[in-house]
């Protein structure tokens, strides 16, 4: 039977390996003894040939901006206003420059400087702890701290590390900040971690004041500091690794709060129900208000339709029996209007009539007088013309050769008016001096007798 593996003793291990690593010194170029050539700076043997150029700037890269300027032996270092840093020579006992922000001339054969951050260090804390319970507690916190005397800590703390200088100096820090804790965790029980840190807090940062300002008992600074300043020490959790452990520690107060809640809940629902049944009930009584307001509207609307409706019929017959009313006024109208044209047409027919029997009259009473004109025009006409017969017989029997001519003398211009135009002319030539009546007519009898054969020829 495989035995069950140690969790936590699988995690110290593991810490202790990353710890070892940490603390192992990291090994890269000394930043101390000589500054970075710039690219194409000339070499001592270009200056002994006589090719020496013109003097540049370099700027290494790292955590802190240091710029080198300048060439071979005559560099200038110009350390950025936030960092600390150390100038030493050899064959001088002590530093030709050390402070914050201090720039200075560099020889490379001789000198050697070390430029520090000077900004304030944050130190994240996850320490496994084991309580008076001998139970696992993780504890994290962070812890904040600054170089106030740079003279006393490059002496006495390891800035080597090319990429990070502060990276020991934390691990140290680190390191001694979780045996503090868990030195003290361990007098403590659960409860007493979960519930308050200011021990932990208390007991953190009087052993780190010990060690990095060189505090004694009475506050008072020794000469046994690193020349660090602790800034501030804070707690921020504290978690049970045990998930059993941690709810069986929760249990008593989720029981409790699940019986407030409850307790809460029930009283909820009682007041809900009460709520409801009152809601339910002035829903319900509105519900009635409102079907009998309802009922009452529809009272009044269908008794306002009602006399709107009943309105509408009156008012329809009145004009049904006022359009029948004028229907008979104006059939009655058109009836006497009837009556009268028949009347007026009767009255005109029988004066027709009159007229027509008057005129008849009229026209008897012409024509009888016309027949009796004509009658006595005959009767006179007869008479006149036997009186021209007997005026015509006493004429020829009383006319003489002379009035016989002078007659047709007179006739002559008329009978050549009615006489055809001749075509040709036929003389005849009567001898005699004197002609007599029965010679003249004899002429005229030839001549009219030939115009008329010319014409029906």
């Amino acid at each position: 039977m495989a035995a069950k593996s140690n969790s936590y003793l699988d995690q110290v291990m593991a810490q202790s390996a990353e710890l070892e690593e940490d603390l192992r010194s990291r090994s890269g170029p000394p930043r101390s003894t000589a500054a970075p050539q710039a690219p194409g700076a000339p070499s001592p043997m270009a200056k002994r040939a006589g090719r020496v150029g013109p003097a540049r700037e370099h700027t290494p890269q790292g955590p802190v901006e240091v710029r080198v300027s300048g060439w071979w032996r005559w560099q200038t270092v110009l350390v950025p206003p936030n960092a600390f840093v150390v100038h030493t020579r050899r064959g001088a006992a002590e530093p030709l420059h050390i402070g914050l922000g201090v720039s200075f001339r560099f020889n490379p054969a001789t000198d050697s400087y070390l430029v520090v951050p000077g900004a304030i260090q944050t130190i994240l804390i996850n320490a496994y702890c084991i309580c008076s319970e001998l139970q696992g507690v993780l504890v994290q916190g962070y812890v904040q701290w600054i170089i106030e005397d740079f003279a006393t800590a490059y002496r006495k703390l390891d800035f080597s590390d090319p990429e990070d200088p502060m990276r020991l100096v934390n691990v140290q820090l680190r390191e001694q900040a979780e045996a503090a804790i868990k030195d003290k965790v361990s007098t403590m029980g659960v409860r007493d971690v979960l519930s308050d840190k200011q021990p932990i807090i208390e007991e953190l940062t009087a052993r780190l004041r010990t060690v990095a300002e060189g505090a004694g008992e009475n506050g008072a600074r020794g000469d046994r500091g690193l020349g660090l300043s602790i800034v501030t020490v804070q707690i921020k959790e504290a978690v049970v690794s045990s998930n059993t452990l941690w709810e069986n520690l929760q249990k008593p107060y989720r029981s409790e709060q699940n019986r407030v809640a409850r307790l809460a809940e029930l009283e909820a629902q009682q007041a809900v129900a009460a709520r409801e049944t009152a809601v339910a009930r002035a829903t319900e009584e509105q519900r009635i208000e409102n079907e009998r307001e309802l009922a009452e509207l529809r009272a009044r609307n269908d008794a306002a339709r009602f006399d709107r409706e009943s309105a509408e019929k009156l008012r329809r017959t009145t004009r049904d029996h006022d359009i029948e009313r004028e229907v008979a006024d104006l059939a009655q109208q058109a009836a006497l209007h009837a009556l009268r044209l028949e009347r007026d047409k009767h009255a005109e027919q029988l004066d027709n009539a009159r007229l027509q029997q008057e005129l008849r009259r009229m026209q008897l009473d012409a024509e009888l007088a016309l027949t009796q004109a004509k009658t006595r025009v005959a009767h006179e006409s007869s008479l006149l013309g036997l009186e021209r017969e007997r005026i015509g017989i006493d004429n020829a029997n009383s006319r003489s050769e002379t009035t016989v001519r002078a007659q047709l003398i007179d006739k002559l211009p008329a009978i050549v008016e009615h006489l055809p135009t001749p075509t040709e002319l036929k003389s005849v030539q009567i001898g005699g001096d004197t002609l007599g009546l029965a010679g003249l007519v004899t002429q005229v009898s030839e001549i009219v007798a030939a115009v008329r054969d010319n014409a029906q020829s």
